[in-house]
């Protein structure tokens, strides 16, 4: 709880994955991936629950072994390839309510963004209750300057991604953002079918080096490495 506030940290984890197979619970280092994320947000100081939303019983039962509740499992409709977030976000919510369980706050955690800590998801919802519970988003900066990024018209001319020209020194260009995925907070009382989690206006940011998004198996590697320097 923050601010008299109950906060809901909800994983969503469902089995069907085209890139890596089972990757939600694939080991990295001795952990299912997913535990990275139950572990950091049971660890933070403001959470009243930690639930995954899944279709899968194997991932129910691997996230259950690691301290997550899963109170209900997600209907396949909310679960395929063309299902949208927030869809599986409004279910849980709905199952919850139903369950007599409500939140104010949701901190929406994404299982293939391991390195986001218990001290990142609580300073972003310090940084939610300052800005009057405004939808927030963790960001990172870009390491590729979108300065220097063009596109290729229909004339097969190059046209410049920014409007301004790039006759300046790096060390004077403006830094640019991007979403990383870790972190999403949003009121509950907000959320519709309209809510774009990624267009949440307010941002958290981190550190590159633990904005890792696992979307292949070179991402995979990239982390074990990662965790092996760490340690």
């Amino acid at each position: 709880m923050i601010a008299d506030k109950r906060v809901l940290a909800l994983i969503p984890a469902r089995g069907g994955s085209k890139g890596i197979k089972g990757k939600n619970i694939i080991d990295v280092c001795g952990k299912p991936l997913l535990a990275y994320s139950i572990e950091a947000a049971a660890e933070s100081q403001y959470m009243d629950a930690v639930v995954v939303s899944t279709d899968s019983v194997e991932i129910a039962d691997t996230a259950e072994k690691w301290g997550a509740e899963v109170p209900f499992l997600r209907p396949a409709e909310y679960a395929s390839d063309t299902a949208k977030s927030i869809d599986a976000v409004l279910h849980a919510v709905r199952e919850l309510k139903r369950q007599g369980r409500e939140y104010d706050i949701l901190v929406l955690l994404q299982p293939t963004q391991p390195l986001r800590t218990a001290q990142d998801i609580d300073r972003a919802l310090e940084c939610f209750l300052k800005h009057q519970m405004e939808g927030l988003v963790s960001v990172c900066e870009v390491e590729e300057h979108p300065i220097l990024m063009r596109t290729i018209g229909e004339d097969g001319r190059l046209d410049r991604v920014l409007s301004c020209g790039s006759t300046v020194r790096r060390q004077d260009m403006p830094a640019f953002y991007k979403v990383n995925g870790c972190i999403y907070i949003n009121a509950v009382k907000e959320l519709s079918e309209a809510t774009s989690f990624n267009d949440n206006p307010v941002p958290y940011v981190m550190e590159k080096e633990r904005s890792i998004d696992i979307d292949s198996y070179e991402d995979l590697e990239r982390l074990r490495r990662q965790l092996r320097e760490k340690k």
